[in-house]
Order: C-alpha cells, then sequence, then structure tokens
C-alpha cells in the first residue's frame, strides 16, 4: 500500500517519470492503487490493521472510480495529471495518509514489474 500511495502521492514530473520507467499508461498509477486497497481493505474488515487511515483511502479510491468511463478518457492523459482536480485530491489524500502513517509523503518510487 505505501508503494502505491508513493506514486498516487508523487508530483506530476514524478508520475510521468515512473510511467516512462516503466512503459505503462498513466491509469497505471490508479490501478496499482486499486490492487493495493482492495487488499488492504479486506485486512481491515478482518481486524487485521488500522481502521485509522481508511476514510482517506476510499476517498482515493471514489475518486478514481469518478474518473473511470469513456466519457472520462481524457482524465487519465499525460497532461491531466498535473491539471486535473481529481488528481490533484487523490495525490493531496494520498500525501495526508503517508504522513499520518510514516510522517513523510516524499519516498522513493517504487519499482514494479510489468509481465507482457
Amino acid at each position: 500500500m505505501v508503494q502505491s500511495l508513493t506514486v498516487v502521492a508523487a508530483d506530476p514530473s514524478a508520475q510521468l517519470a515512473w510511467v516512462d520507467e516503466h512503459g505503462v499508461p498513466t491509469d497505471e498509477v490508479a490501478l496499482d492503487f486499486d490492487h493495493a486497497f482492495r487488499m488492504v481493505e479486506s485486512l481491515v474488515n478482518d481486524g487485521e490493521v488500522g481502521r485509522e487511515v481508511l476514510p482517506e483511502l476510499r476517498a482515493i479510491d471514489a475518486i478514481f472510480a469518478g474518473m473511470s468511463g469513456r466519457e472520462n478518457s481524457d482524465r487519465w492523459s499525460r497532461e491531466a495529471l498535473a491539471v486535473d482536480p481529481g488528481w490533484g485530491e487523490a495525490r493531496e489524500l494520498a500525501r495526508r495518509v503517508l504522513i499520518d502513517v510514516l510522517g513523510e509523503w516524499r519516498l522513493p518510487m517504487p519499482e514494479i514489474f510489468v509481465v507482457r
């Protein structure tokens, strides 16, 4: 979860560098978050981890869900990372979670392994 939040929280230029480095589209930022969130959500529901960050995580998930659909395809462009209000809201929430949990949001961007 921390790694996916790190990418969501990153400045747009760092996000673009990350997607370019890994050869993935911008929606991979949200997809990676979605996979991590589903796992964390199930752990929270099982009482395994703290519930204190769940509202922020759910809000990020709702933002990305609201950006989905063919009619919102422009919100997933490279340019949108810097200017779209949804990306900005998700970024601020991710930063808040990382600060609450780790005391810092500027973390090294994670490596991912893409199976093609």
